[in-house]
């Protein structure tokens, strides 16, 4: 597994100075990125980080583009020789039960032909699909009544967390449907509020979860951090990205 840089975390930067923010995030050791949050040109980039060694590996693309605009969704891909188009979240119309088997129909035309071009599509969970409708909850529908050739998951073990899973356990359930992940970590403050942190600086139990993605391969983890609150979030990724390589240095012996 590669780690990865999810550019969510310096939306701020990389709106400001693109160059110097994508320089320093391979200065700390990064050698892939992720492309969400943020104003680009699909070749422009693609320069910057042909530039500075970082290959571009997933977006979070707004839904409205992949529902219509498919074609230009995948020609900028196909220019950022990016492999996975990837959603940031269900538009809140869907998030009930019915509504997940709507997304689903909804967004299988978009999928196909994402596959038919080279390309696969990623969903990104956060907490509320683990809500229950009926006695099931919005990422059991997804998982069981979507095309696994067509629909994989960037899981973020942060949300996970956060909808109150058994992270590796959902991993291991999950075999062959995440070839990306988020990895972030959750902090308690102030008496009990839970908080973002770079992987490494909370709670979770990372050799747990690690190991899960290395036993089913997942292929790249992406550092997010959504709030970095008053520390640089270069100095955050910095800490993340040293606390992974120490701890998959076990799976690459």
């Amino acid at each position: 597994m590669q780690i990865g840089a999810q550019l969510y975390t310096l939306r701020e930067q990389m709106n400001a100075d693109p160059a110097a923010t994508l320089a320093r995030v391979a200065e700390i050791g990064y050698r892939h990125v992720q492309v969400s949050g943020f104003s680009y040109d699909a070749g422009e980039l693609k320069a910057l980080c042909d530039g500075l060694g970082l290959s571009i590996q997933l977006t979070h693309t707004p839904p409205e583009r992949i529902l219509g605009d498919t074609a230009a969704v995948i020609a900028e891909h196909k220019t950022m020789n990016c492999p996975y188009v990837g959603i940031g979240g269900m538009p809140p119309a869907y998030r009930d039960g019915e509504g997940a088997r709507r997304f689903i129909a909804d967004f299988t035309p978009a999928m196909r032909a994402f596959a038919d071009a080279g390309l696969k599509f990623q969903y990104h969970n956060h907490s509320f699909e683990f809500e229950r409708f009926g006695g099931e909850t919005i990422f059991d529908i997804l998982l069981r009544e979507s095309d696994p050739a067509l629909l994989g998951f960037t899981l973020d073990t942060y949300w996970v967390q956060h909808g109150g899973l058994d992270v590796p356990a959902l991993i291991r359930r999950m075999a062959g449907r995440i070839d990306v992940c988020h990895v972030k970590d959750m902090a308690i403050v102030n008496g009990g509020m839970q908080v973002y942190a770079p992987v490494g600086h909370g709670n979770m139990n990372w050799p747990a979860i690690l190991a899960a993605f290395a036993e089913i391969g997942t292929q790249f983890a992406f550092v997010e951090q959504d709030e970095c609150y008053d520390e640089d979030p270069l100095d955050e990724l910095a800490k993340s990205f040293s606390s992974l390589r120490c701890a998959l240095s076990q799976y690459h012996k």
